[in-house]
């Protein structure tokens, strides 16, 4: 894999490789940028240039990349056991141990697991589920769901469709649209309303509970919410939103799904973020990505004891008629198990906790400048949002790509952030320093301010 020149990668990863969320245009010109290596927060292209990566990897390199105990706990898996069937009557040894931990992690009575082999799949999984439990229950018509606009699910045909985000529903795709209804996404920034944020929050819960009548409570199934909306521009809702909405969910005998996919496993400083940071008891979790830190792909549905007495009630002759191949994948259970224990030993959640606020001081800095709109996030996930005009929150034009253009900026300083459209994000790992922090902000501004100058050049009035 080393016996090849930078351009002659890229040249055979256009040829053949087809990228999620390519954007043809763009990588048709100019390809992708070949990562050779990484190691803790640093990743290094196949020139040998280092970036930190403030990304995480994408949202999941929880622990930090290249970790020796992680490789010898796969190895010896693998060795032991590289697979073993997960249908019917047969079990592995880390998928057991796996399940009875995060039953442990998990809040309340969520004490049961069922593994998929990533985040969407989980989703997925979550929504199979939820008809399996109304159909059981004798609810045959309680099939509707609501989700937020802005969220994001992830990428199979029920996930996407859940999904809000407008960027992720081009036409050229197809989407279930009869059973799936959006209401607004929970941001107070950039609301012209006129709303104060309390009113603003009343009016959301008062959306929800709005759709559930208008489409009849004995018809609608879940909700689904983000804890704080990821890919949609790390939204953070308004103090109170989720308890409420989970009131109203409650009042209607409507499930609650939490896509803690991005926001488990240490990211807001706790195992799980639904109870602990926002004060409400889901009925389903679903999470991926920090469970494993992104060493194996792998994800998980967590549910209720309410739903599972339902659903495994004896006498019906019923079968659970959903699964995969790696589902409970002993490899991908092995690294996750590794994963939690080094996040408990290291302390990681502290680490967040006592630098979350750090992050957050440091980003807001960058206020001062001309462009930037908004700083929000938590713990270790943050986004910095760009306007053209900070009086009146106006965005640029979708095509001048802003988030993109910084980023470009960055990566030439050695910081990787994610552009989306109008923002930055950034999800690095939990074990971040304050010298690292102040990296990424100090180099984040640099790369902002060249492209001020930039946009200054080109005629833009900021």
């Amino acid at each position: 894999m080393t016996d090849y020149s930078t351009q002659q990668l890229v040249e055979k990863d256009k040829a053949h490789f087809t990228h999620p969320w390519t954007v043809w245009d763009v990588y048709n010109t100019e390809g992708a940028l070949p990562i050779a290596k990484a190691e803790g927060a640093y990743i290094y292209d196949t020139d040998g240039n280092r970036y930190l990566d403030a990304v995480g990897g994408l949202w999941c390199n929880n622990i930090g990349t290249g970790r020796d105990e992680m490789a010898e706990a796969i190895a010896e898996q693998v060795k032991m056991m590289s697979y073993s069937s997960p249908f019917v009557d047969l079990t592995n040894v880390p998928a057991t141990l796996l399940a009875e931990k995060l039953a442990q992690l998990a809040p309340g009575n969520i004490n049961h697991v069922f593994y998929s082999c990533g985040g969407s799949t989980a989703v997925d999984t979550a929504f199979r589920l939820i008809h399996y439990y109304q159909n059981c229950r004798g609810k045959h018509d309680k099939k509707h769901i609501i989700s937020r606009k802005s969220s994001y699910h992830g990428s199979t045909f029920a996930a996407m469709s859940i999904g809000g985000k407008a960027g992720d529903h081009p036409p050229e795709f197809d989407y279930l649209s009869d059973t799936i209804h959006h209401i607004s996404a929970p941001k107070y920034y950039g609301d012209d309303s006129g709303k104060t944020e309390a009113e603003f929050l009343d009016s959301l819960v008062q959306e929800l509970e709005d759709k559930i009548l208008e489409l009849g409570a004995d018809k609608v199934a879940a909700f689904f919410a983000e804890p704080i909306l990821g890919a949609g521009g790390v939204i953070v809702p308004p103090e109170g939103y989720h308890r409420r909405t989970w009131e109203t969910c409650k009042k209607y005998d409507i499930l609650y799904v939490s896509d803690e996919v991005v926001t488990a496993f240490g990211r807001l400083g706790h195992w799980f973020a639904s109870e602990d940071v926002f004060g409400f008891q889901p009925d389903i979790i679903t999470c991926a990505k920090g469970l494993t830190s992104g060493y194996q792909p792998l994800g998980a549905t967590l549910y209720s004891d309410e739903i599972h007495n339902v659903i495994s009630e004896e006498g019906h002759g019923r079968c659970f008629a959903h699964g995969f191949t790696y589902s409970g994948h002993p490899v991908a259970c092995a690294a996750a198990l590794k994963n939690i224990e080094i996040m408990e030993r290291e302390q990681m959640m502290a680490n967040v906790k006592e630098l979350g606020p750090y992050f957050e001081d440091r980003l807001a800095s960058l206020r001062d400048l001309p462009i930037v709109g908004d700083v929000r996030g938590k713990g270790f996930m943050w986004c910095v949002e760009f306007v053209a005009n900070k009086e009146n929150g106006e965005l640029f034009p979708e095509e001048l790509d802003i988030g993109k253009r910084i980023s470009n900026n960055a990566d030439k300083k050695g910081l990787i952030v994610r552009p989306i459209v109008h923002l930055n994000v950034m999800s690095p790992p939990l074990n971040l320093t304050r010298e690292d922090i102040d990296f990424i902000v100090d180099t984040l501004r640099a790369s902002i301010e060249e492209t001020v100058a930039e946009l200054n050049n080109e005629g833009y009035s900021l």
